[in-house]
């Protein structure tokens, strides 16, 4: 398989993986919502109109938020030179404005980037990154990063988000309201009206569940994406490769991690034991190491 090829695999993947989504939050929104008494799909188109607003928001203050939440601080070149002509160099080679460089004081190795688009972006590594790669290494981990500006991962999260968000809230109201018992068959069939409810009981507990499981899913396929990306970009996956190996090996957990920003971290910033169970691999925010490093290493 060729660099070529798994960009292009990953953005079909990635596009299938969104159509399943929408049509799965149009199918629930449509239960739910007839299930409440409403007009089945205006209702639904309510509440995305409203998570939308509300994520924007949201999403417009993003980069402060992350940036905030991870502790990163302005780096100054004169002390992470090395860090600040690698950033340089890989935006000029990927046609990117140069993003602003933030530094994480922090022995374990991680990075991100975050930014609504690439005019406002932002690439954060921690000193145990800065201190333990080396130049080739480093390059790889900055090009994967960039490649993440220059997807508009970020934009594409934040859709997902919105989806999600319109799911929990359906799911919520759907179970307030029956719990109050606000809710009253409309249909003159009692036994059809009774198995449409039932369907909408295990619509509105499983929805969630399932709607974040595909939130992990596109989130993973991203992180395959930056990767060819990267290696398409340096022209050397072993550089990512062995970078990756570094990270995933190094036992230190980040002092500031948190659940809302592990997803944006090139490797997982709890070091869990995702990588050795299937199952715990559904919920989490990336792919395991091994699979990642042996993608590369086939190109």
């Amino acid at each position: 398989m060729t660099i070529y090829d798994a960009v292009s695999a990953n953005k079909r993947k990635t596009i299938f993986v969104m159509f399943i989504f929408i049509l799965f939050v149009l199918t629930i929104s449509y239960i739910l919502s007839k299930a409440l008494g409403g007009d089945g799909l205006s209702f639904a188109g309510a509440m995305l109109i409203f998570s939308g607003i509300y994520t924007f928001a949201s999403y417009y203050y993003s980069d402060q938020i992350v940036l905030a939440l991870s502790g990163a601080k302005p780096a100054k070149k004169t002390e992470f030179k090395t860090f600040f002509e690698t950033v340089e160099n890989l935006s000029i080679g990927s046609g990117l404005p140069t993003p602003k460089i933030y530094v994480i004081n922090d022995s374990a190795p991680n990075a991100f980037a975050t930014g609504r688009d690439p005019k406002h972006a932002a690439v954060a590594a921690t000193t145990g990154l800065l201190q333990k790669l080396d130049k080739i290494e480093l390059e790889g981990v900055i090009a994967h990063e960039l490649s993440h500006v220059k997807n508009y991962d970020t934009r594409l999260m934040s859709v997902v988000a919105i989806l999600v968000g319109v799911v929990a809230m359906l799911s919520n109201i759907f179970l307030r309201n029956m719990w109050w018992g606000n809710i009253s068959g409309r249909d003159s069939n009692r036994r059809d009206n009774t198995i449409f409810m039932l369907v909408a009981v295990f619509a509105a507990i499983l929805s969630p569940i399932i709607a974040t499981l595909i939130q992990l899913a596109v989130s993973r396929r991203r992180e395959y994406l930056a990767d060819a990306d990267g290696a398409l970009l340096t022209r050397y996956p072993e550089g990512l490769a062995c970078a990756l190996e570094k990270i995933a090996s190094d036992r230190h957990i980040m002092k500031s991690a948190n659940l809302a920003t592990a997803h944006l971290f090139i490797d997982n910033p709890f070091k869990s034991n995702y990588n050795k169970n299937w199952l715990l691999n559904l919920f989490s925010t990336h792919p395991p190491a091994e699979d990642r490093i042996r993608i590369l290493r086939a190109m």
